[in-house]
């Protein structure tokens, strides 16, 4: 984990005034448009364009009873427990289950009095938009400073996508800040399972007006399964699940989730890999002339006057990875997985020279 100086990619950081926060975002992930881009690059493609771990959690056959029943609170319970405990929450009651990360995205900016957003960035454009749609003025700054006297202050971190930390301390001081202000503070730990080992500041929920944001899928490698948690104080946490209603995730996804949040064995092991992996990413592209300018365990994000025509040579050769339309000297890389996905990246990249 590296903490880089900010790198301006405001496209990525969604700082753009003019654009309606009606129209969807560019994201990672869209293979459709890699096809569309590259319809002459080999197949399969290799998709390096998100940040999510290539190596999925291990799932059993489910059982029909997960999608033919509705989801029983027993099992949310359960998934609620392990989650506090994975999390660092004070208890299940300050963890709140929902299908992905964007739908509590929203929820809280609209249960938060409109005013003044404010968004440490650049960073996951995805919260400018949705705290516009709710009616928030939406600015985003580079300091925490800027954050104080907001509605609503909105951190990530570790930052998407160069992977710049913000200490836990400050973040505290910032929720002190907010909490005599009137103001609330979102804390965006998507990438936290890669992070430092106390560096959330989830344990801290009770003390202040704070929601951190974990999402599943990402660690875990399951991102289409769409589940992720809110930890809050517990009257915040009422509030959400009452917008969420009884049912917040489905079946399978209540059990998976449990299986998955339980093994300690594959989550410690997977830490370990996955530090291995980001070390070799970096190394590997370090060598065909990319430098680093940051990362964490699940992505690493490099600079390069050549940044566009890289893009487009790796394009042709069925590697799809991220680029920022508002920083053209910009592209963050994920993890290739297996290895002989290794070995098509590092033929594409020698390519290069």
């Amino acid at each position: 984990m590296t903490s880089p100086n900010p790198v301006s990619l405001n496209s990525a950081a969604g700082t753009s005034a003019a654009a309606s926060p009606d129209a969807p975002l560019p994201h990672g992930g869209n293979l459709a448009a890699a096809r569309a881009l590259f319809p002459n690059a080999p197949q399969p493609i290799v998709d390096l364009s998100t940040g999510v771990n290539p190596h999925p959690y291990p799932i059993a056959d489910l059982a029909i009873d997960d999608l033919a029943r509705l989801p029983e609170p027993a099992a949310l319970a359960r998934l609620s427990d392990l989650a506090a405990a994975v999390y660092g929450a004070p208890s299940a009651h300050n963890v709140v289950a929902a299908p992905g990360s964007q739908i509590l995205m929203a929820l809280i900016a609209d249960l938060v009095p409109r005013g003044r957003a404010a968004i440490l960035g650049p960073t996951y454009a995805e919260h400018a938009r949705v705290a516009a749609l709710a009616g928030h003025d939406v600015t985003t700054v580079e300091s925490l400073s800027g954050i104080e006297g907001a509605s609503l202050a909105i951190v990530v971190n570790p930052n998407n996508p160069d992977g710049r930390l913000t200490p836990k301390q400050d973040l505290l001081r910032l929720a002190e800040k907010q909490k005599a202000d009137g103001g609330t503070l979102v804390v965006d730990e998507a990438f936290m399972d890669v992070g430092p080992d106390d560096a959330s500041v989830s344990d801290r929920v009770d003390q202040a007006p704070i929601f951190v944001l974990r999402s599943f899928g990402k660690f875990f490698g399951l991102a289409g399964l769409r589940l992720s948690f809110a930890v809050t104080n517990r009257p915040l946490a009422e509030r959400l699940r009452a917008r969420l209603g009884p049912w917040p995730v489905s079946g399978p996804a209540l059990g998976i989730g449990a299986a998955a949040l339980g093994d300690q064995t594959w989550i410690e092991g997977t830490r370990k890999s996955l530090s291995a992996d980001s070390e070799r990413l970096e190394r590997l592209l370090g060598a065909a002339g990319l430098t680093p300018v940051g990362r964490t365990a699940l992505f690493c994000l490099v600079s390069s006057p050549r940044a566009q025509e890289v893009f487009v040579t790796l394009g042709k050769a069925g590697i799809f990875v991220r680029r920022f339309d508002e920083n053209p000297q910009v592209l963050r890389f994920g993890l290739p997985g297996k290895e002989e996905r290794w070995r098509r990246l590092e033929g594409a990249l020698k390519a290069l020279s």
